[in-house]
């Protein structure tokens, strides 16, 4: 890869995109497994790929997810086309065989303590959920990604009797850019880098 993107990509995915609070529009099941596919390809530990996401869409599954979500969330989210919840697989490594079949990586996390799986779970997750966000700008769609929910709830609601927990709520569709904020500040680059 040598070629840089052009403005007006580099623009809608990160210069003028932003995180926005009312959505409209509708996402239909190929959007979402588009994005999905896109989503997969970014990297993580040992591709392992920790996160699993529930596109919650059906209104069932919306009154599901209300109780879980504070106020300043929940009008927005129940109005969104899509919520994806983004969680965690703490038995991630089950799955390594398959995913990074040249050497025998489950070994090396099977049976670790659960402050190393969490790590790596929610770590691999959160880097996935950013992927999740930037492939979705890349589609056209706008995000909301928001953690003001009550994480023990959505886990009983979607996750329960598994090894999954959830991590971060993104809401899809259309973008009201009227409900959005002024853009807020950012750390410039000597406040928050330096090069060694």
């Amino acid at each position: 890869m040598t070629d840089t993107l052009s403005d007006a990509a580099l623009d809608q995915v990160f210069r003028t995109a932003r995180t926005h609070n009312a959505f409209s529009g509708e996402i239909d099941d190929a959007t979402l497994r588009r994005l999905y596919d896109l989503v997969k390809l970014g990297p993580t530990e040992a591709n392992s790929c920790p996160a699993r996401f529930v596109f919650v869409k059906s209104r069932e599954a919306k009154e599901k997810l209300g109780p879980a979500l504070s106020e300043g969330n929940y009008k927005k989210t129940l109005t969104a086309p899509v919520t994806v919840i983004v969680g965690y697989d703490m038995a991630f490594y089950d799955k390594l065989p398959v995913l990074f079949p040249h050497v025998d990586a489950k070994s090396w996390f099977e049976g670790s303590p659960e402050e190393r799986l969490y790590r790596v779970a929610l770590r691999g997750s959160s880097m996935q959920a950013a992927y999740l966000i930037l492939a979705a700008r890349s589609l056209g769609l706008d995000t909301g990604p928001m953690s003001g929910f009550d994480t023990d709830k959505v886990d009983e609601a979607f996750f329960k009797g598994t090894s999954i927990k959830s991590n971060v709520l993104v809401n899809l569709g259309k973008g009201d850019a009227s409900a959005i904020f002024p853009r807020s500040p950012r750390l410039s680059f000597d406040e928050a880098a330096r090069i060694e």
